[in-house]
């Protein structure tokens, strides 16, 4: 009977415990309710807030950011809903890629040579199809500036002749010119402050450098230095055009009687071909609209910009489309292009695969020089570039 009172009276500790500790269980459920709302309305305002800031961001890379960052003040603010992020590039071919291949590029300033051996040299096939220009910019004249025991081009043949970085514009430039005009020097690809300083000391015997006239890196050297342009004449491919060097650009080099001959090589803003109705692609279209609608401001932030066509193409390059409906909106012409065809969905898909085979072609360390990171835009490309087959534009990148 003991044993049985007992019993009972541990039977009835227990339930008065778990009567006791219901109010704590349910307390805390109900204290864990507005901790979980507040945390969702936190997270639902930083995903907003990111899609807001991220609605209007299009990124584009170039040579430097000088001119990059004139179009960002132009067309940024609350009108163009837009946010320009103007990108370093590591290269006229690296830039080119870039805006093909890595994430959060939309738009690149290329030169038209640069263009030109893209065409000649794809770095896959149907390279055309997937970039577009909007218009051509502004020209960039290329200057040779050598030491006063050097009179003309033939006297470099052999000597040490800065051309900039490897992959650079003027690397590209200086070694087509040159070539043309059978020209060999001993190329060195040292930063071109770095090569005026080498000049300077006798050290080589010329640098190449490409960029519009006046050009900050000629403008401290004074008389006593002996330094002088030299001219550039000769049979050329078109995409070069006349220009010349005056006292006007540089006082201390050249003479009010002595212009200097060269040549000029144009650049293109270009655009990433999306896909005509992704989010993207939509970005990319106001940016243009916006380019097109604030020109004269853009003009008026740097004296050569002023002469620059945007009514002319490109040989072997279509025009974006919303540039053409642009330049017709303002009453302007544009010259027409030598427009591929367009690709129905069956040729995208055959051209994405004869990449693909492309790609088994290339060498180990191609593949890896092709294939690498970019900085600050994550893992490699193969992953990415498997997950485009049934795309038809060849990458991966986050819209």
């Amino acid at each position: 009977m003991a044993r049985c009172k007992s019993a009972s009276h541990t039977v009835l500790m227990a339930f008065c415990g778990i009567f006791a500790a219901a109010p704590v269980y349910a307390d805390s459920e109900h204290q864990a309710k507005p901790a979980a709302a507040r945390e969702d309305r936190g997270a639902k305002l930083r995903h907003n807030m990111r899609d807001e800031i991220n609605a209007g961001l299009v990124g584009i890379v170039s040579e430097g950011t000088d001119y990059t960052v004139d179009l960002a003040l132009s067309l940024a603010g609350e009108q163009t809903r837009l946010r320009v992020l103007p990108i370093a590039g590591a290269g006229a071919s690296q830039n080119a890629k870039d805006v093909m291949f890595a994430r959060g590029i939309d738009f690149a300033i290329l030169q038209t040579d640069v263009l030109d051996e893209i065409k000649r040299n794809p770095p896959f096939p149907g390279v055309e199809k997937y970039l577009q220009y909007v218009t051509k910019l502004y020209d960039q004249q290329v200057h040779v500036l050598v030491g006063g025991d050097v009179k003309s081009l033939d006297d470099l043949r052999g000597k040490k002749v800065n051309f900039g970085l490897r992959d650079s514009g003027t690397h590209t430039t200086a070694a087509a010119v040159l070539k043309t005009l059978g020209i060999e020097p001993d190329v060195t690809s040292l930063p071109h402050p770095l090569a005026l300083d080498r000049l300077r000391r006798g050290e080589i015997s010329g640098i190449v450098y490409v960029a519009t006239k006046p050009s900050r890196l000629f403008q401290d050297i004074r008389p006593e230095e002996h330094l002088h342009f030299l001219p550039i004449t000769g049979d050329l491919p078109p995409i070069y055009i006349a220009d010349t060097i005056t006292s006007n650009d540089y006082p201390e080099l050249v003479s009010r009687d002595g212009p200097v001959k060269t040549v000029s090589v144009g650049t293109v803003l270009v655009a990433y071909n999306w896909p005509a109705k992704s989010e993207r692609y939509k970005r990319a279209s106001r940016f243009v609209q916006a380019f097109f609608a604030n020109l004269n401001d853009i003009k008026g932030r740097r004296p050569r910009w002023r002469e620059f066509d945007v009514s002319a193409s490109v040989p072997g390059w279509t025009r974006f489309p919303v540039a053409e409906q642009s330049l017709k909106k303002a009453g302007l012409t544009p010259e027409p292009d030598k427009k591929a065809a367009d690709l129905d969905p069956k040729q995208r898909n055959e051209l994405f695969l004869d990449f693909a085979e492309y790609e088994k072609t290339l060498g180990p360390r191609m593949m890896f020089a092709y294939k690498g990171t970019t900085a600050g835009h994550g893992s490699g490309r193969p992953a990415r570039m498997s997950r485009e087959g049934a795309r038809w534009h060849p990458r991966w990148r986050c819209s």
